[in-house]
């Protein structure tokens, strides 16, 4: 087996900036997209107003388009699947070499790859909310990406979970598409930035419901064999939590009860306790994140969260020749272009290594 320069493990800003850096130092890095939605979170957002360059925005996609084309030009290789484990074997093979010299990167499809460098640019995945219901209803009203889904559920109404700019963003985006669009945080003042803040109230199909969480989603069952699904009917969405009333009297059509999808959601006041439903066609989860990066094991150092220890301002992991960058480090900023810059210094890293050796 060919023992490769690099690998490069994700598909992000991160990533495909390490490949732009490393494929013009002539190193023809290999890239593992994963086997989904190669691009990173950015391929499921819409505009991105704040990447420098684009004074008008540019959609997230056709951003990551325009990475991967430039990371292809010097060089780079694409494989779309996941990998399953990374080990430090030795440089010889039979146990003569140094420890850790060749990395080991082990694809879902059972094929092998091996370099001298790794680069981790994993990123993050959503988290959920662990709710009954959740699962059973996972694309079929539940969804974790509203540019995916929001389509669907043109004039039905649509609950979002969630606080941070990602919900809001989220929310604002379906207003396009719901008859209502219900934004619901456990507490009373969010974290997303006070523009997103601002925006949502100023928009007259958002609703925001703080102090309240989702316990449980509900959907309608398979109508059986020969029978009609009923047709949709007209009826008040009225909710009182603790003398907080959401509604108020306001008509909006039920949701179609499209076979085994979600129908309503039930929620519960935190400061009160008082409980309620809330109809919905779909739920939107925009609670943060989980960093992916359970396929390294323990041949990195990880905090209790599972992000990945770097040293300092660097992407050195406490694993030589192992480098990491991007939402799978970085839990404070998590932004496309953060994670560009990290994937610039791990690339830099990388080939700092590589002349070591």
């Amino acid at each position: 087996m060919t023992v490769q320069h690099v690998i490069i493990i994700g598909s992000g800003p991160a990533g495909y900036t390490a490949a732009i850096y490393l494929g013009r130092a002539g190193l023809r890095p290999t890239l593992v997209t994963g086997a989904l939605a190669p691009g990173g979170q950015l391929v499921n957002t819409t505009e991105v107003e704040n990447f420098p360059g684009f004074p008008e925005g540019i959609l997230g996609p056709d951003l990551m388009e325009a990475m991967r084309a430039q990371a292809e030009r010097f060089g780079t290789e694409f494989i779309h699947e996941d990998v399953v484990s990374v080990e430090l074997v030795d440089g010889n093979g039979d146990g003569a070499g140094a420890a850790g010299t060749v990395k080991r990167v082990t694809l879902d499809s059972g094929d092998v790859l091996e370099a001298h460098a790794v680069i981790v640019a994993t990123g993050s995945q959503y988290r959920k909310l662990g709710v009954p219901g959740e699962e059973e209803y996972a694309g079929r009203g539940v969804s974790y990406c509203a540019t995916c889904d929001g389509f669907f559920f043109k004039g039905k109404p649509i609950v979002v979970v969630g606080g941070g700019d990602s919900a809001f963003e989220e929310a604002l985006y379906l207003t396009r598409f719901g008859s209502s669009v219900t934004l619901i945080h456990r507490r009373d003042a969010f974290r997303a930035s006070a523009i997103m803040v601002e925006r949502a109230r100023a928009n007259e199909k958002l609703t925001l419901l703080t102090n309240t969480v989702v316990t449980g989603i509900r959907g309608g069952e398979a109508a059986p064999s020969g029978v009609a699904a009923a047709q949709p009917t007209v009826k008040p969405l009225s909710l009182n939590l603790g003398g907080l009333s959401l509604g108020g009297g306001l008509n909006l059509p039920a949701a179609p009860a499209r076979a085994g999808s979600v129908t309503s959601v039930d929620i519960r006041n935190t400061v009160t306790g008082d409980t309620g439903t809330l109809d919905t066609a779909a739920v939107f989860v925009a609670i943060g994140h989980t960093p992916a990066t359970a396929f390294l094991g323990d041949i990195v150092a990880k905090d209790d969260d599972g992000y990945v220890l770097v040293e300092g301002a660097g992407t050195r992991t406490s694993a030589p020749g192992v480098f990491a960058a991007g939402d799978c480090v970085d839990r404070t900023y998590r932004q496309a272009i953060s994670a560009a810059g990290m994937g610039c210094r791990a690339a830099l890293d990388a080939q700092h290594y590589l002349e070591s050796l």
